[in-house]
C-alpha cells in the first residue's frame, strides 16, 4: 500500500494537475520554453500587493505593488538564476518565466491580501528512441568534480545507478525490475552520463538525474508513427486487454492532459486547447484505447497513454494528419 502511494504522488508530481489534493498547480515545460503562472485575477486591486516567492528558501522574485504603482522582478537573486527571465504582468499579476532551465525546477508562491496561489513548476525534457537502439542519457557535466550522481526511475522510485566521487565508487543496479537492464547500462565515470544499450518499450519512462541538490529529469518514450487523412477517425491502440481495477492512467495530448483517470473516476477534458477536442474523443473503458473523431490537419504531433499500477507502462505515438 505504502508503494502504491509513493507511485500515486510522483504521477502527480510527473503528469497531473491535481489542486484539490496537493493545492498546487503542476505546470511541466521543456528546457527554453517559457510558461506563464497565472494568478487567476482580471485585475489587481488598487489597494493590493501582490508578491512572487520561489523555493523552499521563499525568496521574493517579483512584485507589484498598486499602492505605490510600482513593478519590481528580482533577477538578481539566488546567482542569478532568473536574470533576464520574468516578465510581470502589470494588471493580473500573472508571471511568465522565459527560456526555462533544470534550476527553475520548484515551487512558486503567489500571495496578495485576498489571494494565494501555489504552483510546482517541473522542467522535462522529452527523448524519443527506436527499439533496438543505444541512448545516451547526458548529464552535462564535462567532468564529476566532487559530485554524488544518482541516475533514478522516477514512478518506480528506484535508483538504478550511481557515482560517488569522494569515495571512487561507481554503481550500477542491473538486477531491478525483472532485470530489464541487464548488461544494458553504462555509465560514464568522467561526465556521469548513462548509456542505455538495446532500448526496449519497457524502458520507456521518467528519468531523473540528481547531482547533488540539482534535479534534472528526462522523458523517455518510444513511438509508433501513424499517419490518418484530415476527417478520418483517428485510432490509438493502447495494446492492452482490459483495465486492472484500481489502475490510474493518463491520456496527453502535446503535454496537456485530455483524459486522465484517478481511482477509477475517469475525467474527459474536452475543452483543452480552445477545445479542438469538443464532441471528438472517445476512451474504450476497458482497454483505455482512444479515438479521435473528424481529424483535423497536423504534423508530428504526440499522443501518449501513461499508466500506474502494479507496474507502470507507456505508449506514445507521432501523429500526422494529411489534407487531400
Amino acid at each position: 500500500m505504502r508503494k502504491m502511494a509513493i507511485k500515486l504522488v510522483l504521477f502527480c508530481l510527473c503528469f497531473w494537475r491535481l489542486d484539490d489534493v496537493f493545492g498546487q498547480e503542476i505546470k511541466l515545460v521543456k528546457p527554453g520554453n517559457s510558461v506563464t503562472l497565472n494568478s487567476g485575477l482580471t485585475e489587481i486591486k488598487d489597494n493590493d500587493v501582490v508578491q512572487w516567492r520561489f523555493g523552499y528558501e521563499n525568496t521574493l522574485i517579483a512584485e507589484i505593488n498598486k499602492q505605490t504603482d510600482s513593478v519590481t522582478v528580482y533577477d538578481d537573486v539566488l546567482d542569478g538564476r532568473f536574470r533576464d527571465r520574468l516578465k510581470l504582468d502589470n494588471q493580473t499579476g500573472s508571471l511568465t518565466i522565459r527560456d526555462t532551465r533544470y534550476e527553475h525546477n520548484g515551487v512558486y508562491e503567489l500571495e496578495g491580501k485576498s489571494l494565494r496561489k501555489s504552483f510546482s513548476l517541473t522542467i522535462i525534457d522529452e527523448i524519443s528512441m527506436k527499439e533496438g537502439d543505444s541512448l545516451t542519457l547526458n548529464s552535462g557535466l564535462t567532468e564529476i568534480k566532487d559530485d554524488e550522481i544518482q541516475w533514478k526511475l522516477v514512478l518506480e522510485d528506484i535508483l538504478i545507478a550511481k557515482i560517488k566521487k569522494q569515495t571512487n565508487s561507481m554503481t550500477v543496479y542491473e538486477e531491478i525490475l525483472d532485470e530489464r537492464f541487464r548488461n544494458r547500462l553504462k555509465l560514464n565515470k568522467q561526465t556521469g552520463s548513462l548509456t542505455i544499450t538495446n532500448t526496449t518499450t519497457q524502458h520507456a519512462g521518467v528519468y531523473e538525474l540528481l547531482i547533488n541538490n540539482v534535479r534534472k529529469r528526462l522523458f523517455l518514450a518510444v513511438y509508433d508513427e501513424i499517419s490518418v487523412k484530415e476527417g478520418d477517425s483517428l485510432n490509438l491502440n493502447s495494446g492492452l486487454t482490459e483495465i486492472t481495477k484500481g489502475e490510474m492512467f493518463v491520456w496527453l495530448y502535446m503535454n496537456e492532459i485530455i483524459i486522465k483517470s484517478f481511482f477509477d473516476n475517469i475525467t474527459v477534458n474536452e475543452d483543452v486547447l480552445d477545445g479542438r477536442f469538443r464532441d471528438r474523443l472517445k476512451l474504450d473503458k476497458q482497454t483505455r484505447s482512444l479515438t479521435i473523431t473528424n481529424t483535423t490537419t497536423q504534423k508530428n504531433t504526440s499522443y501518449i497513454l501513461y499508466t500506474v499500477g502494479s507496474k507502470q507502462s507507456l505508449k506514445a505515438f507521432r501523429v500526422s494528419v494529411y489534407g487531400e
